[in-house]
């Protein structure tokens, strides 16, 4: 590791333009790093593009960053070493539940012009198959009724921008930056509709209809891994550096930020720093969900089951390295359209260089969160392009089963899995059941009717299903790679 960076700031930070949601570890790793960049290169005009951080549930970003003057480490973990690089972008940090107005009058100041959201799949309270509001969720019912104690993120967007509205400031522009396809224009869909159900019950007045007109939503494409930063990390830190960073993030070396350019009040120098700046980020997008997230959830759900504890010790096997070449070559690359300036088998030879890092230790467990939300987007989508062509992926069905395998809560070994999902209690049942296959195919929220009712794929399914139950994942994989003659 070069020398680690003393935590100092020599002068003041930089004036907030921007508020983020979701000061997570990939904020931290991603976003902040790009704009700290984008302001040291932008110059005397870059410099009011400082970050107000908000955390929409716990106080843990606020009380490691505000300690330490909101300054941190992000550390490069590469295969040749660590390098570590100071971040000062952020100015501050918020917690929304303990002061919620705060957060609203942050997002009410002119000079705020963007808001940038990373608050995973489920913090959108959306249907992940249709992309509509949740209007029964709880927190979206209060939020819809609030006036000023909003819960979830839409609450507090569509209040902040009826404050401006009311206030006659223009609108921040919303920049989604979670995985999730076409999400410039999933949020401004969500955003409209929760606005709309205020309209209805008189909460506001043609809310929707100002924010439709008046507020920008570009879509854009994130990509770096960022494992969780462990105990052991935050001490061999604290051993090298001679202090102790409480908000260390680690990521890899690779990056790449794509999003269309639609900032009306203006926008960091995020080029500056190596964003691709375009006119339309979806080809992009669907390489990137397909290619990297889709393999990243096979991988997740056989390799766990597998007993690998991370990417890097699934690829280290030729099984599942060979796993990763044939859904991308036979299964996936044939759904995705030609983004300009990529190269797809050369994307698909980095992505696998990428997983092989052994200094990055991306945990199968943690990709695994959340599937109920991902599967849609990763590796649903793509099935159904392959059905449309007539082609049955098989090792697609594979993965789909090596998820419901692991939903029902145990590994091969008979340990329990500690199921990270917010439909977790319904999916256990539904895994549990008689027939798991046919039970969980069956919740349509997740894989809609038309699977369910394909006989084909309930038929490769429940096979991959038998086979993984029988014989266990790494056998699964083989005979997938190496089908009988």
């Amino acid at each position: 590791m070069t020398s680690p960076p003393r935590l100092t700031r020599s002068t003041t930070p930089h004036p907030a333009g921007i508020v983020h949601v979701g000061p997570g570890a990939f904020f931290r790793a991603f976003i902040a790093p790009y704009t700290d960049e984008a302001i040291a290169a932008g110059g005397p005009k870059g410099e009011d593009w400082g970050i107000i951080a908000v955390s929409l549930k716990s106080p843990t970003a606020r009380d490691a960053l505000i300690p330490q003057r909101c300054l941190y480490a992000a550390l490069e973990r590469g295969p040749d070493g660590d390098v570590p690089r100071q971040v000062g972008a952020i100015t501050d940090v918020l917690v929304a539940p303990e002061n919620p107005a705060a957060v609203l009058d942050a997002m009410a100041r002119p000079e705020i012009r963007i808001v940038t959201l990373t608050v995973t799949e489920k913090g959108y309270c959306h249907n992940p198959r249709t992309g509509s509001l949740q209007t029964d969720h709880p927190d979206i019912a209060h939020d819809i009724a609030t006036i000023d104690t909003p819960r979830t993120a839409l609450g507090f967007l569509v209040l902040a921008l009826a404050r401006r509205r009311e206030a006659g400031i223009p609108p921040f522009t919303v920049l989604c930056c979670d995985n999730l396809p076409s999400n410039g224009a999933m949020l401004r869909q969500l955003v409209t509709e929760f606005a709309g159900q205020r309209d209805a019950a008189g909460t506001s007045d043609r809310l929707a209809e100002w924010i439709a007109g008046h507020v920008a939503f570009p879509s854009a494409m994130v990509d770096r891994i960022t494992p969780a930063t462990t105990a052991a990390d935050l001490e061999e830190f604290a051993s090298i550096s001679g202090h102790h960073d409480a908000a260390l993030v680690i990521h890899e070396p690779f990056r790449q930020w794509v999003i269309e350019d639609d900032f009306p009040q203006g926008r960091p120098g995020w080029h500056l720093a190596g964003a691709q700046m375009v006119a339309n980020v979806e080809p992009h997008e669907l390489m990137k969900l397909r290619c990297l997230n889709g393999t990243h959830s096979a991988l997740a759900y056989l390799g766990y089951l597998a007993g690998h504890e991370t990417i890097a010790n699934a690829v280290a096997t030729p099984a599942f390295t060979a796993l990763c070449e044939r859904l991308w070559h036979e299964e996936i690359l044939p759904t995705v359209p030609q983004p300009e300036g990529e190269d797809l088998p050369a994307y698909c030879a980095a992505l696998l260089a990428r997983y092989r890092n052994p200094a990055i230790r991306h945990r199968t467990w943690q990709i695994a969160m959340d599937g109920s939300q991902k599967l849609p987007q990763r590796l649903l989508g793509t099935l159904r392009d392959n059905l449309a062509v007539g082609r049955l992926p098989k090792g697609l069905c594979l993965a789909i089963a090596g998820w419901m395998r692991y939903v029902a809560g145990t590994d091969e070994a008979g340990q329990p899995i500690i199921l990270r999902d917010p439909m977790a209690d319904h999916l256990k049942v539904a895994a549990n059941s008689a027939d798991p296959v046919t039970a969980l195919l069956s919740i349509e929220a997740i894989f809609g009717t038309d699977l369910a009712g394909n006989a084909d794929v309930v038929a490769a399914i429940q096979s991959a299903y038998q086979q993984l139950s029988d014989e266990g994942a790494t056998k699964a994989v083989m005979a997938y790679i190496e089908p009988p003659a």
